[in-house]
């Protein structure tokens, strides 16, 4: 056995201990005077998601979808823009400069004054959740008092285009080979690797878009999702219409392990990811206002959530799938907790094989993991998903109020990595160290 394998099997077999789950006071990272100093989130909002080419936003442009989140938090908040000392925006798809200069249009369309500075980061899949994490630690760092994490992606506009020159070198070396792997193959090499089998996969699937679909009926969605005024083009006859969209349209109600069971696998002969329990291709934005605790409290703000640890690790590029089962537990030390303090998991259905791994590793209870469902009925656009969990997370969260404390978000990224964030419900702290009942 190679070292690398050597040391990735040793990694993936650290033992996970889920702990009994604590509360109040008795959680294992302990408050400080430093209270005031809690990075929080007082604002977090998205768009709908969007089938990509033909859904709701295929007919809109990326900036045209990232304005108005970032103006919805202003609105919601009643801040002056000019207050905002940064954005930073996570997106993939896109060629740097131009995505930069697109996302710099869209703080100007949002009414952003000229003085409000923005920049691009991508992390593949987590570059939304990156960018909020980026805000957190300059706030932290005392580069500056107020910034807004976002992200966006249109995948119609941007195509998932792999690298168009492979440097020959790659033949020489698995590892790096292994990080131009199509996603899909990487996701039948888990379910190779782990024993995920087909009917795992398929069943993930419907668990999702039967809670998307309840969440969406039952109104959960309606206090993160930001209306969209567009247009939308008839491709028949190429009439423009204007619509207003606010409702996600990839979920499939009827979603069922029967229908799934007929669709034949995308990426091998023999293998078990179809077009039924993998993510969707999508349209998107979304976006996170954060500060200090000490001005939140100041502008009389109410606080939606605190941001608390983050952790990015590498893992095997060839199963970059695995990569929330490594970096939870390391986001988890850094904010002194274990899984069992956990009330909520959002973790990206990328695709199924990966999702259910990740969730069978670290032994989750499925109740607390993708509780309004995942990337699979909602759909995955890459910039977005990181910063639109930000908003599904804690709104859940608030729903939830005294019996829900703390949530992680997590995701796989191409290449090789994983990332994972803890978050604490913003209204459960009053003072030092003391837990309210709300």
């Amino acid at each position: 056995m190679s070292m690398e394998r050597q040391s990735m099997k040793e990694l993936m077999n650290r033992e996970i201990s889920p702990s009994t789950p604590s509360s109040g006071n008795d959680v294992a990272y302990h408050r400080t005077a430093a209270l005031e100093d809690d990075i929080v989130i007082v604002a977090a909002c998205r768009t709908a998601i969007c089938k990509s080419k033909r859904g709701g936003f295929k007919d809109t442009l990326p900036e045209d979808l990232l304005a108005p989140v970032l103006k919805a938090l202003i609105e919601k908040t009643g801040l002056n823009p000019g207050e905002v000392e940064d954005i930073v925006v996570g997106t993939v798809l896109a060629p740097g400069s131009n995505r930069a200069i697109e996302c710099r249009m869209a703080a100007l369309y949002a009414g952003f004054p000229d003085i409000v500075p923005i920049r691009t980061v991508n992390r593949q899949c987590s570059s939304g959740l990156q960018a909020v994490a980026d805000v957190a630690a300059s706030i932290k760092s005392g580069f500056y008092e107020i910034g807004i994490g976002a992200g966006l992606e249109s995948m119609t506009v941007d195509k998932m285009d792999w690298i168009q020159k492979v440097n020959p070198r790659v033949e020489s070396f698995a590892q790096v080979r292994d990080c131009l792997l199509p996603m899909g193959i990487t996701s039948e090499n888990v379910a190779e690797r782990y024993g995920v089998t087909r009917q795992e996969q398929d069943q993930a699937a419907v668990t999702s878009h039967k809670r998307a679909a309840a969440a969406n009926a039952s109104g959960k969605f309606k206090d993160e999702i930001i209306p969209v005024s567009t247009k939308i083009v008839d491709p028949e006859n190429g009439e423009e219409k204007l619509i207003t969209i606010s409702v996600d349209d990839c979920i499939r109600p009827n979603t069922n392990t029967t229908d799934l069971a007929k669709l034949k696998p995308v990426f091998k002969n023999n293998g078990t990811t179809t077009a039924g329990n993998a993510s969707q291709v999508s349209d998107g934005a979304a976006a996170v206002l954060l500060m200090k605790r000490s001005l939140a409290t100041q502008k009389k703000l109410p606080i939606l959530g605190v941001f608390r640890s983050f952790a990015a690790m590498g893992v095997d590029p060839a199963v970059m799938g695995i990569g929330p089962a490594v970096a939870i537990p390391s986001a988890l030390k850094s904010a002194g907790l274990q899984l069992g303090d956990i009330d909520l998991f959002e973790i990206n259905e990328a695709f199924a094989s990966q999702f259910v791994y990740c969730r069978k590793h670290l032994d989750l209870d499925p109740e607390k993991v993708n509780v309004n469902g995942g990337a699979m009925a909602l759909g995955h656009p890459l910039g977005a998903t990181g910063a639109r969990c930000v908003a599904t997370l804690l709104h859940e969260m608030k729903r939830r109020g005294k019996d829900c404390r703390f949530g992680v978000i997590s995701m796989c990224i191409g290449s090789g990595m994983g990332a994972a964030a803890v978050f604490e419900r913003g209204d459960s702290m009053d003072g030092l160290g003391q837990c309210k009942d709300g």
